[in-house]
């Protein structure tokens, strides 16, 4: 009897992996230098991978390309490491006040494992990206306010808003800037809090301390982890294949597309093989499997064979595999050739064929049943029982909300192809569909529902889809059997009023003021009947000019309900978090987290001040101090000021509506009241605003253009085709009692 040991193949004699180029070198201090990456020009594949050496350090360090962004970390799987400048603002030294930029389009901010964070007791942070995409430069913007004017408020460990807050970092951010920002110049906090910080930092490598209040002024750096790829955000995988001489992806290896994390395409060793998968002519070379027992899983007595992209085990000679019906074994000696072993053989594979057939059969069933359950599962966890209870107890409400299968809105969406995404937001991903009747409809893909709240997801579903307003997104129904909710609204083809505003001029539709207003009036209109003439009273809660729509014929529709609640005979809402949009969000809900319907008048009023300005509600762009501030508050410190001329957008001044303009800044002013009481009710402001429409005021020369002084309490009324003042004790003014602006300026 023959004994059998484990056998191994002799090893094979591979020399080292090399990661660098041949003559190239590949390390700087304790850091190593992987190819496309490289310190020359015959080292580097692009000039976006130029990296520098300082040798003045001890250990040397490594820069990216020619700059001060010190590199800690070169990974091939397409990250890299680095130590990045925290922003900071500090009234008593503004020398060190720092606003530190990262001009590097090539690069994105990783938006998994990094966080945006803001720290101080009077500070707002934002981080502003432009980049481009498909030829277009996109402005993004994120935000983040921390407020505590007590040091007892504070909460070591907490980014919760007392001290500090993070935020999550959208995809696709590069080409980046940060700016640390003060609401009342740190006068309140100045004792424990002089400065204001802000910064992009590695999840888990910053931990928030009441210190750090005063001590991060002398942090110069915190890691940061930015990806990579090879090309621009034009090239794929499929575009770069056509062309072998700059393809980057060498020997043995597979292309990953970026889809929106980082620009172009990366590449990877295939299974099997290891190394660098960028070395031109080299690429990736096989892995010996059998060098070691613990790499391979070769039975006793097998012998272990290396092949390439993987390995072989087999019998010796002579031997053959025993199997012990669960597909492994021991070799045990061949027996001999039979016609009996023919006969059993050919048996053994008709058999083994029809169990074939049957698995894959009882698969196909099992499967089927399986994604029922599946969708059984989430229609369940998602409320689906419970909004058909509600549908059951509301009959008007069955002809209104349709719940949609996920089959269906999967087919309208081409299987929610990244093609057909509209927009992408913090409630979720917005796709266009064509439902089988032909309708054009916009699909957005919620994310998780909080199990605890589906009661009141699921009544906002059913009070929302019975909303009938012209100047309100028609929620059509849902789908609720799909992992998180799908919601289906109606489609609106113009884009939003933001890019009316800010992204220059439309030929085709001039934004003249009788536009403006008519957007005004249709937005007020539909604010008041949520607050008013509904059953339940809605608060939208984001009102912005991004969530305004405009359809074929440029009417205004408010849409992105998200955050929106339904109220109870109180008509307010307690939150423990905060939510809306940086530049629209009511100073007085952030500090009391109590949102009432005058939260929205006062988002409201940023956007009647946009469509005066045609400023965006956070600006960057400008270098002057005062231009840092909120357009909220410029636009209340030129009204204090009569100096309403100065901060009006220039083609509205000529356009001989100066009265209405006048009247329509008055009434901005009023809702952006830091007193959330002396703000106007939607109602009123609706009704102001037609009013407006309806009259026919005598348009007055350019220099007799009025600026409305400021007067505490004032409301708009509409009387003898004029608009009028009117405070609680009686008295009045008109337009033509006001100074002029040209005596001002």
């Amino acid at each position: 009897m023959v004994s059998l040991k484990p056998a191994i193949t002799p090893a094979a004699s591979y020399p080292p992996l090399r990661i660098a180029k041949h003559g190239c070198s590949d390390t700087c201090g304790n850091i190593t230098i992987p190819y496309p990456f490289g310190m020359t020009e015959d080292c580097y594949l692009e000039s976006n991978f130029s990296v520098t050496c300082n040798h003045s350090y001890n250990p040397p360090k490594l820069f990216l390309q020619d700059s001060n962004v010190n590199v800690t970390k070169i990974s091939l799987e397409g990250q890299l490491n680095i130590l990045k400048f925290v922003a900071r603002k500090c009234p008593d030294h503004p020398e060190s006040d720092d606003e530190p930029s990262f001009r590097f389009p090539e690069f994105t901010i990783n938006s998994t494992v990094n966080k945006f964070t803001a720290v101080g007791c009077d500070t707002y942070g934002f981080l502003q990206s432009f980049h481009s995409v498909k030829g277009t430069t996109v402005d993004q913007t994120i935000g983040c306010i921390t407020m505590c004017f007590n040091p007892s408020a504070v909460v070591n460990g907490s980014s919760s808003g007392r001290g500090c807050c993070q935020t999550s970092i959208p995809q696709g951010m590069t080409n980046f800037e940060l700016k640390a920002e003060s609401y009342y110049n740190h006068r309140y906090v100045k004792e424990f809090s002089p400065c204001s910080f802000a910064f992009v930092v590695e999840e888990g490598k910053f931990n928030f301390t009441f210190d750090n209040l005063t001590n991060l002024r002398g942090v110069d750096k915190l890691p940061v982890v930015l990806d990579w790829g090879i090309g621009d955000e034009t090239q794929t995988c499929e575009t770069a294949r056509k062309d072998s001489s700059t393809y980057a992806c060498q020997h043995n290896t597979y292309c990953v597309n970026g889809s929106g994390n980082y620009k172009g395409y990366r590449c990877f060793c295939n299974e099997g093989y290891e190394g660098n998968p960028y070395l031109p002519n080299i690429g990736c070379r096989d892995i010996d499997e059998c060098q070691k027992e613990e790499t391979n899983d070769c039975k006793f007595g097998e012998l272990c064979i290396n092949v390439e992209g993987g390995y072989n085990c087999s019998c010796p000679k002579g031997y053959l595999k025993k199997d012990d019906g669960r597909g492994s074994g021991s070799c045990i000696p061949k027996p001999k050739k039979s016609y009996q072993a023919l006969v059993a053989g050919t048996f053994a594979g008709v058999g083994v064929l029809f169990l074939m057939i049957a698995t894959y059969t009882l698969y196909k069933v099992v499967k089927k049943r399986r994604n029922k359950k599946r969708q059984e599962k989430f229609f369940k966890r998602n409320g689906g029982l419970l909004l058909q209870h509600q549908l059951s107890a509301d009959e008007g409400g069955v002809e209104k909300t349709m719940l949609f299968s996920a089959k269906e809105l999967n087919k309208a969406s081409d299987g929610f192809n990244e093609n057909r995404i509209l927009g992408q937001g913090g409630q979720g991903t917005v796709y266009k569909g064509m439902l089988t009747d032909g309708r054009i409809v916009a699909i957005k893909k919620s994310k998780k529902v909080d199990e605890n709240q589906l009661g009141q997801f699921i009544n906002e579903v059913v009070l929302l889809s019975q909303i009938n307003h012209r100047n309100v997104v028609k929620l059509l129904g849902c789908c609720l059997e799909t992992e998180v909710p799908l919601l289906v609204y109606e489609f609106i083809p113009n884009g939003t009023l933001f890019t009316l505003i800010h992204n220059g001029n439309n030929e085709e539709l001039p934004l003249t003021w009788n536009l403006r207003l008519r957007i005004a009036i249709e937005v007020a209109g539909a604010l008041a009947y949520l607050h008013s003439a509904v059953s339940i009273p809605i608060y939208h809660r984001d009102i912005k000019s991004s969530n305004i729509l405009l359809d074929e014929k440029y009417i205004a529709k408010v849409s992105d309900f998200g955050t929106s609640r339904s109220v109870t005979i109180d008509k307010t809402h307690l939150t423990t978090v905060v939510k809306g949009t940086f530049g629209y969000l009511d100073p007085e809900y952030f500090q009391s987290s109590q949102f009432t319907e005058k939260s929205d008048v006062y988002s409201f009023g940023v956007v009647l001040a946009e469509l005066l300005t045609r400023q965006k509600p956070i600006s960057s762009a400008a270098t002057d101090e005062d231009c840092n501030l909120s357009l909220a508050t410029r636009f209340l410190i030129s009204m204090e000021q009569d100096s309403l001329r100065n901060i009006l957008d220039p083609e509205l001044i000529n356009q001989g509506n100066e009265q209405e303009i006048t009247a329509v800044a008055k009434l901005a002013q009023r809702c952006l009241n830091l007193n959330g009481k002396k703000r106007p009710t939607m109602k009123e402001v609706a009704i102001g605003l037609e009013s407006m429409k309806l009259s026919s005021v005598q348009s007055t020369t350019p220099e007799n253009f009025q600026s409305p002084s400021h007067n505490e309490g004032e409301s708009v009324v509409f009387s003898d085709n004029n608009y009028t003042w009117t405070t609680e004790g009686d008295s009045s003014r008109s337009v033509s009692d006001v100074d002029p602006l040209m005596n001002k300026h």
